[in-house]
């Protein structure tokens, strides 16, 4: 996880702009709908749809918005079909990919995801190739300066969490997925705030990459987040921290 997880904070850093807010926005809403038309439009009944909303109001995605996704997915508005389907690939220095879609043509998706991988030097790969090196686990990401790595140890040993790791500047707590709304309320009642909070996919073990590739593995992963279907970006790289924090300037 080292390198990915401060990557993503810099991310966040920089999407501000109302395009970069927009294409967020369009993309929790078809995760709002999703997970509506799964479990029903009620987030009291339906954990997937409640922390999906939460995700929404984590990005200030407007109330009016979050009603108007939920309604599409329950039916009230009409109703609105996409599928969830995992792309699994390669990229620069042989770091892997999972690319975690959610589409209503994947006759469409499929060659465009393709195109994203060999444009960056990568290659779309077969089913499973790629996913037994991840594993599902939910992961919190907290700023140093929110709390400090004893506070977050005790925390995890008290909870049963897995583990947690200090990534230059933020921490990242992973869990079981199980115990993620656990660990959620806990540090909602310790006024510990996230970065991020979300089930994701964890690589068992990274890729050390150097300067030479940094710049083509991310220039992939951001490629890939761009996509209008694209949900999560799961990859497996190493990229130490100085050569993290000369590209992002």
């Amino acid at each position: 996880m080292s390198g990915h997880s401060h990557w993503a904070k810099i991310k966040r850093s920089k999407a501000s702009t109302d395009a970069r807010r927009g294409k967020e926005w369009s993309k929790l809403a078809r995760r709002i709908i999703v997970a509506a038309k799964g479990g029903g439009g009620n987030p009291d009944e339906n954990l997937s749809l409640r922390y999906a909303i939460d995700e929404a109001r984590a990005a200030n995605m407007p109330n009016d918005t979050i009603d108007k996704a939920i309604k599409k997915g329950s039916g009230e508005l009409g109703a609105e079909n996409y599928e969830s389907v995992m792309y699994e690939g390669y990229g620069t220095g042989g770091v892997a990919f999972l690319v975690d879609c959610l589409t209503n043509n994947r006759q469409r998706t499929a060659p465009e995801m393709r195109k994203i991988f060999e444009r960056a030097g990568g290659q779309l790969a077969s089913t499973n190739s790629v996913a037994w090196m991840f594993h599902q686990k939910g992961l919190f990401i907290i700023s140093a300066e929110a709390a400090g790595e004893d506070r977050l140890m005790e925390l995890a040993l008290e909870l049963g969490a897995d583990d947690v790791t200090a990534e230059g500047d933020v921490f990242a707590l992973t869990c079981a997925p199980a115990m993620f709304s656990k660990v959620k309320s806990a540090l909602a009642a310790g006024n510990i705030p996230t970065i991020s909070a979300r089930v994701a996919m964890i690589p068992s073990n990274t890729i050390p990459v150097g300067a030479d590739k940094a710049q083509q593995v991310l220039s992939l992963v951001e490629a890939l987040e761009e996509h209008d279907d694209v949900q999560n970006v799961y990859a497996n790289f190493d990229i130490p921290e100085e050569i993290l924090a000369k590209i992002a300037k």
